[in-house]
């Protein structure tokens, strides 16, 4: 009986003895996937440029400022310039509703807070004065003498015909009023000639007649200024000249 128990309890030892068994090993989680590589290295390069540097915001483009309106230098000059004198003291001029007259001088005037200067006409014909700004001048109509290759033409148009229209005499004496308050030689001429026929004849108007002498006395001042002779001696001529005719 004693060798029994002595052999249950060298089996007990040995249980004992025996080592436990190791646990079994966990597998260890799955390991996080890589991040994919770019395609290329110059798109790496420009991935970690974009994330190292930023794009700096754009700046606001500085606002212009306006340049000031270059100003008018032509205008200013004409407002400043003068126009240029032609005229002296003894020149002889036409004022087209007046005739021939005498520039006696170049005066200074203030008017109405203006500074004018004033080229001054006698007429002794009409014993009046005039006085032209000379900025006006070429409004008014003043004028030289015309040359002699002018009177030359208006001498040619009192040879020629008259021509008279078949209208009524109120509209025709307006026309020929026209012509003379024109100042031009050849146009004065022209009714000179048309009215010269008529002259001294019974059925000549009074209003004809006033104004035939009229266009006669203009044009024989201008000629005789041009001529240097008197206009005396210049009326003369013309008749001559229209009586030939």
């Amino acid at each position: 009986m004693a060798t029994k128990t002595t052999k249950s309890t060298a089996k007990t030892k040995k249980t004992a003895k025996a080592p436990a068994k190791p646990a079994k090993k966990t597998k260890p989680a799955a390991k996080a996937p890589k991040a994919a590589k770019p395609a290329t290295k110059a798109a790496a390069k420009t991935t970690a440029k974009a994330v190292a540097k930023p794009k700096a915001a754009a700046k606001p483009a500085p606002a212009k400022t306006a340049k000031p309106a270059p100003k008018n230098k032509s205008a200013s000059k004409k407002k400043a310039a003068e126009p240029k004198l032609v005229f002296k003291a003894g020149d002889y001029v036409v004022y087209p509703t007046h005739g021939v007259g005498l520039v006696s001088g170049i005066e200074k005037e203030t008017i109405a807070g203006h500074d004018l200067r004033l080229v001054v006409v006698t007429f002794d014909n009409d014993r009046m004065t005039l006085r032209v700004p000379t900025d006006k001048m070429e409004v008014s109509g003043l004028r030289k003498l015309s040359s002699r290759k002018v009177m030359d033409n208006a001498v040619t148009t009192l040879k020629g015909r008259a021509r008279i229209k078949r209208t009524m005499w109120s509209r025709r004496a307006q026309e020929y009023e026209a012509k003379i308050n024109s100042g031009d030689p050849v146009s004065i001429a022209e009714v000179v000639r048309d009215l010269h026929r008529n002259v001294g004849q019974p059925d000549q108007s009074f209003s004809e007649r006033q104004i035939y002498e009229a266009a006669l006395e203009r044009l024989a001042g201008e000629f005789a200024a041009v001529e240097s002779i008197e206009k005396e001696e210049a009326t003369e001529k013309l008749e001559q000249v229209l009586n030939a005719a």
